[in-house]
């Protein structure tokens, strides 16, 4: 069959006319790149003249319709490769007007967004025009729809990332990646000045154009393109979710998308994938996937390609093999900035430790009424002697991350005292020399201060890069946020950025107390995983006291130790080290 016509709506609502009168009812997304006279495919069960979404499947020199989409289990490994807890997940292409909204709302948290107000919205009633990030309400009370995604452009594609099994409180659409043609042109930065049309030095010209120039009729503009490669404009994932692997995730289902339907246009193989990313300097997740870093912009921004075919791998490496410039980066930019610490110069030892308190009390200073209340129990004075640790043993190898657990009141927060240097009644404990650092709600607090949060942990280490290291170890990897101050920041934030204080003076001894004690159960196992792989790769010595199952679980601890009735009962680490 042939294309007749088509008309695109909005994003998420077009329609396309085949030969013989049959209307099918898609997203405008898909219906803006069929042409009158594409050939196409058409499958369907109905005998009518009009198909809905879900009634027909549609392929042209790539398949069409439905939109693409994949199910998957996105699993969460341990510091030590054990499994720690995993997401049902699905990727698709945007299609519903909902899929469009939450875009909206989640490109205001993408890095690069040059707009304070990110989305244009109209009024269906009186046709005024609203600019805001999450669905506005017009004065005149009439529905208001999603006109467009400022800095997207009418060529843009999107895919969503949406979780499938969610708590009440949790988002649907995660995160989302946005797919368009390449750029017309791009130039290199090079020591002697700007190298131009650098692409086509590396690969054909023709697999770069014709493709999107733009303009006042953008729907000619659109039947125009046909190119072999595409961009991954915007990868942007969630704030709270963001250490979570998701951005990779999404690139490679981008690369499935580009390389399985011709995407974003459909009408070609495709070659490459590249991206424009500043953000690659301090990330490593496009290289993670495979891409290779070829040279900067004239801007100075780096491009990464991804190559489909063994042909465009064969240009790109013989590309950093011959160019002078890329021989000396080998197509590597990211470089780790946190590095590793000194480390203990041995192990920390508790022997036969005792440790006990004793308190005194009575009823001098209280409100008769209160005294007489107490007497009626039979409470007049009372000295309390409690022995919270009887003979302990126990030792700790540099570098091993372990667990305290145990009830309140049991002796977790005495035991990180001891390892502070707090003498014992009898025994010994050994604490080898290093850089100890402690948070102990009440007593070893962690200054905040008025800053930038950014700046602050950046002060600390004096390098921005491994402050964002830190920053996205510990689950703020939100780039609004690394400006945001303390007091601007939520309770469990707050904690977040305790963490990366207490990691940015670089201990050799990390102690924290109530280790995530305000985080909720997602979160705080997503803070627990980036804590515990930071912790081994830089070589410090983290003991966490915990209650919460959820979290031991994802430091995956080389020792759990139960405190309580005086004792300590070790549970060593009995799975595979990866």
């Amino acid at each position: 069959m042939r294309v007749l016509g088509r008309r695109i709506y909005w994003r998420w609502y077009g329609e396309v006319l085949l030969e013989g009168g049959v209307l099918l009812r898609m997203s405008g997304d898909v219906a803006k790149w069929l042409r009158p006279g594409d050939r196409v495919r058409l499958a369907t069960a109905f005998k009518k003249s009009i198909l809905d979404f879900d009634e027909y499947a549609l392929e042209g020199v790539f398949p069409l319709w439905p939109p693409f989409s994949r199910e998957l289990e996105h699993v969460r490994e341990s510091p030590l490769g054990q499994e720690a807890y995993r997401y049902r997940l699905r990727v698709r292409e945007a299609t519903y007007e909902g899929d469009f909204e939450a875009i909206a709302e989640l490109e205001q948290f993408h890095y690069a967004s040059e707009k304070e107000v990110v989305a244009l919205w109209v009024c269906t009633r009186c046709q005024k025009s609203l600019l805001a990030n999450t669905k506005p309400v017009c004065d005149c009370g009439g529905e208001v729809r999603l006109k467009e995604i400022r800095g997207s452009t009418p060529a843009s594609r999107f895919l969503v990332l949406e979780l499938l099994e969610r708590l009440p409180f949790e988002p649907k659409i995660l995160g989302y990646l946005r797919l368009d043609p390449p750029i017309p042109r791009m130039h290199r930065k090079t020591p002697e000045g700007v190298e131009r049309d650098i692409r086509e030095r590396i690969f054909p010209k023709d697999w770069f154009h014709p493709t999107y120039e733009g303009g006042s009729d953008w729907e000619a503009a659109l039947d125009r393109v046909k190119t072999a490669a595409a961009r991954i404009a915007r990868v942007v994932v969630h704030p709270d979710y963001r250490s979570e692997g998701f951005g990779g995730l999404l690139v490679r289902m981008a690369l499935a998308w580009a390389e399985e339907r011709g995407a974003p246009e459909g009408r070609r193989e495709k070659h490459l994938v590249y991206t424009i990313a500043q953000m690659a300097r301090y990330h490593p997740f496009f290289e993670k996937v495979g891409f290779r870093y070829l040279f900067d912009t004239a801007s100075g921004r780096p491009v990464l390609f991804y190559p489909l075919t063994g042909e465009a791998k064969a240009y790109l490496e013989r590309f950093l093999r011959e160019d002078p410039l890329a021989r000396a980066h080998g197509g590597r930019l990211f470089r780790p900035r946190f590095g590793r610490v000194e480390g203990l110069k041995g192990p920390i030892s508790l022997q036969g430790v005792h440790k006990a308190y004793r308190s005194h009390l009575d009823l001098e200073g209280l409100p008769q009424e209160v005294r007489e209340a107490l007497a009626a129990f039979g409470v007049k004075a009372r000295v309390v002697e409690r022995a919270v640790l009887r003979g302990a043993d126990l030792e700790i190898p540099p570098g091993s991350l372990v667990v305290l657990a145990g009830a309140s009141g049991a002796g977790k927060t005495t035991l990180l005292r001891l390892l502070l240097g707090e003498p014992p009644d009898l025994g010994r404990v050994v604490l080898p020399p290093g850089k100890r650092v402690a948070y102990i709600p009440g007593e070893r607090e962690v200054a905040l201060g008025v800053g930038a949060v950014l700046e602050a942990v950046y002060r600390k280490l004096g390098d921005v890069g491994a402050a964002i290291e830190v920053l996205n170890r510990v689950g703020l990897s939100d780039a609004v946020l690394y400006r945001a101050r303390p007091k601007e920041l939520s309770t469990g934030q707050r904690e977040r950025f305790r963490l990366a204080l207490l990691l940015a003076e670089r201990p050799d001894l990390l102690l924290i107390d109530e280790f995530a004690a305000h985080l909720d159960v997602p979160t705080a196992r997503r803070v627990a995983l980036g804590l515990g792989k930071l912790c081994r790769e830089a070589g410090v010595t983290l003991v966490a006291a915990t209650h919460r199952p959820e979290v031991i679980a994802a430091l995956d601890p080389d020792l759990l130790v139960f405190v309580g009735y005086g004792g300590l009962t070790t549970a060593p680490r009995t799975g595979p080290r990866t």
